[in-house]
């Protein structure tokens, strides 16, 4: 399966063991979603179960918040992630806050599906990543995979959870897997992304990173779809490296990460977000809260740039291979 199978699979596996489980968003019942997603789910489980809303992301989350506390399981979809502002107000005031203020007597477990990201030339409109916003936010769950085993599991662990999580889904790697260059095909040494999708029923837990390759010289730091320009420039660069993917944001497996760098004492930071206050500024923070007497350099954040999108220099925009390198040597000259 590719990343979009795989979200499917736990989509249907999702709807198939529970009842009060219920999709909606824009497209996403008889045309299956702007990327085919939810494609056959609808006809699967009828109009009830997975069913179309207007244009309108306030009233897809405010709706999807009065179905959680009423008892259902909701699984909305924003089309984009750079819609999802209008529904921001939904998430963080309502949703994130519903078990405290009630005293546990009602949770929200909702699961907010979201394409977000680069690399499908769409423009300043249709290529942001806000996964900071959220992980600003008590009360609220941030995932973001980068391979199809781990969208799945991930996914149906999400939507498990009673409380509301924002699963981020990189699109760039939504049919398959790359090597990092954005210019040319996937190398066959890129298997991570390639790893086989069980058929029914499993989960990755919440909170756990995953440690993608072992190494000794340095740590690096990555999510979605960075993970695959990590790879890629570990791969050309020589350089051990150690590579972690965090899977979730929030909650953030702070000791695998402390481990790593522990027994590296250097770290590189990689994300597609613009670099200030994004979550590599917590990250490095976390790292040098716990890590400070085992480095050996300053941690090195490499990210997009502190500008709105640029639809014509979407590549120079993005943390590619070029400037990974240089800052894994900086770091190991330091």
């Amino acid at each position: 399966m590719n990343m979009i199978q795989a979200i499917t699979s736990a989509l249907d596996v999702a709807l198939s063991r529970d009842d009060t489980t219920v999709v909606l968003g824009e497209d996403v019942g008889y045309f299956g979603g702007v990327f085919k997603a939810t494609e056959g789910l609808q006809k699967k489980y009828g109009k009830t179960r997975v069913f179309d809303t207007p244009i309108n992301e306030c009233g897809i989350v405010g709706v999807a918040v009065g179905m959680a506390t009423y008892g259902l399981r909701p699984i909305p979809e924003i089309q984009f992630a750079d819609y999802i502002y209008p529904g921001l107000d939904q998430l963080v005031s309502e949703a994130a806050r519903l078990r405290y203020r009630s005293a546990g007597e009602y949770t929200a477990p909702i699961t907010v599906r979201t394409p977000f990201g680069g690399g499908i030339f769409g423009g300043q409109t249709h290529s942001q990543s806000p996964e900071a916003l959220f992980t600003h936010v008590a009360g609220l769950k941030t995932v973001i995979p980068s391979n199809p085993y781990d969208a799945k599991g991930l996914l149906i662990a999400a939507i498990e959870d009673n409380d509301p999580v924002i699963f981020f889904e990189p699109k760039r790697i939504y049919n398959g897997p790359f090597d990092g260059h954005y210019d040319r095909p996937v190398q066959p040494w890129s298997k991570f992304a390639e790893s086989a999708v069980p058929g029914g029923h499993y989960t990755v837990p919440l909170g756990k990173a995953r440690t993608v390759r072992e190494g000794n010289d340095i740590t690096i730091l990555a999510y979605g779809t960075m993970v695959h320009v990590a790879l890629g420039v570990i791969a050309e660069s020589g350089i051990d490296a150690e590579l972690i993917d965090l899977r979730t944001l929030v909650p953030l497996d702070m000791a695998t990460i402390e481990a790593s760098v522990k027994k590296t004492g250097r770290c590189v930071v990689v994300h597609e977000a613009t670099k200030t206050g994004g979550f590599g500024a917590e990250l490095s923070a976390l790292v040098q809260e716990h890590c400070f007497h085992s480095l050996e350099a300053p941690v090195q954040r490499v990210t997009g740039w502190d500008t709105p999108y640029p639809h014509s220099l979407e590549w120079a925009y993005f943390p590619g291979p070029v400037r990974l390198t240089e800052a894994l040597k900086r770091v190991m000259q330091d």
